[in-house]
């Protein structure tokens, strides 16, 4: 039985824990749950999940990648960042264009532009022809050129 199933029918069992089920089953399944969870518009569900999958596993790549996605969802910029900091640490120079996309997002949106430059900056050094990289470099750079125009009138 898949996760997203045994979830389903918790509420008949009387007694019966989330975490009980949960922890049966590996990351990838758990992201792999959440991701079917989405998809079927049952989000609460999901968040659950995330949450529950990432107290069991708060070093995998998975659900820390999972989490950021799903605070990008709720718009919660602060957890995003937070969840996808700790994933390029983890991963280091092995980290993903999109983990560095998804991040320099999550900077901007947080109000963060100047963390956003310099993640792009890393990201575009490990990838230099990364187009959502590039692009969000240039829009960086035009905002900083606007930034500084604009200190210089105060």
């Amino acid at each position: 039985m898949s996760l997203v199933q045994e979830l389903m029918n918790q509420n008949n069992i009387e007694g019966f824990r989330a975490s009980d089920v949960i922890k049966r089953f590996t990351p990838t399944e758990i992201r792999e749950a959440i991701q079917n969870l989405i998809a079927n518009e049952q989000n609460e569900l999901a968040y659950a999940l995330g949450d529950a999958g990432l107290s069991l596993f708060p070093k995998s790549e998975d659900m820390l990648a999972m989490n950021g996605l799903l605070a990008i969802l709720r718009n919660d910029w602060p957890q995003a960042v937070e969840m996808l900091e700790d994933l390029k640490a983890i991963q280091g120079d092995q980290t993903q264009p999109f983990t560095f996309v998804m991040l320099v997002r999550a900077l901007r949106c947080n109000l963060n532009p100047a963390r956003a430059l310099e993640v792009v900056r890393e990201g575009l050094a490990l990838y230099p022809d990364q187009l959502e990289l590039v692009s969000e470099k240039l829009s960086l750079d035009e905002f900083s050129d606007v930034m500084v125009l604009s200190e210089s009138f105060q």
